[in-house]
């Protein structure tokens, strides 16, 4: 049996079909106003594989220039980032036990051969507050391990519906994507991976865990 990280949950299948429908046709709106783009390693300007864009008060950006950050304009439109669609927020409040809502939501676009090495969420001031991660498409092989990289780490599949929740101890765990499992949802018309992650960004507030 699979032993989770403490303060990691695994919560299989928590959106049915028609509510994975509904969440991606409010994805598709969030993109139409904010267009997907590539970001870019801070210093060595390596692109990553994923595309991503934002929605909420705030977004993660990263490039070459500036480094990791949060800002609450588009880096290629510079308009404001579209409002996280109420069904995010009725995630985010059934399963985080934060009285706050997220003021980011990244999404992360995964086409078949995109991955993401093992990182942590650390842009944020509000490390009380967990992260929410919503899948929707082509399942995904997920990791994650402690809060030092030579850590122990687990991995287990992620299929489109699924949520995973990390705070508390694990809120700084190293985490990633080894690979995507290509046609493995009829969910997105041209298949890939959508990955959604709400965050609080500022100042702390208790949360329970």
């Amino acid at each position: 049996m699979l032993v989770l990280p403490k303060g990691v949950r695994h919560i299989p299948g928590y959106l049915d079909r028609d509510a994975q429908e509904e969440l991606v046709a409010d994805i598709r709106a969030v993109v139409a106003a904010a267009p997907l783009f590539t970001p870019a390693m801070p210093r060595s300007g390596k692109e990553m594989s994923v595309r991503m864009t934002n929605c909420g008060a705030l977004g993660w950006v990263t490039d070459r220039a500036l480094g990791y950050r949060y800002q609450a304009t588009h880096p290629v439109t510079g308009k404001p980032w579209p409002a996280i669609p109420a069904r995010l927020l009725e995630v985010w409040d059934a399963l985080s036990a934060c009285p706050r809502p997220p003021e980011a939501c990244l999404v992360n676009f995964y086409a078949d051969t995109a991955k993401m090495g093992l990182h942590q969420d650390r842009d944020e001031v509000d490390l009380d507050a967990p992260i929410v991660s919503v899948s929707l498409g082509d399942s995904c092989l997920f990791r994650i391990g402690g809060t030092s990289r030579s850590d122990r780490s687990v991995s287990f599949r992620l299929d489109s519906g699924d949520v995973v929740v990390f705070g508390g101890p694990s809120r700084l765990a190293f985490h990633g994507v080894d690979r995507i499992y290509p046609s493995t949802s009829a969910l997105l018309k041209s298949g890939g991976r959508i990955n959604l992650t709400l965050r609080r960004v500022g100042a702390r507030q208790a949360c329970a865990m």
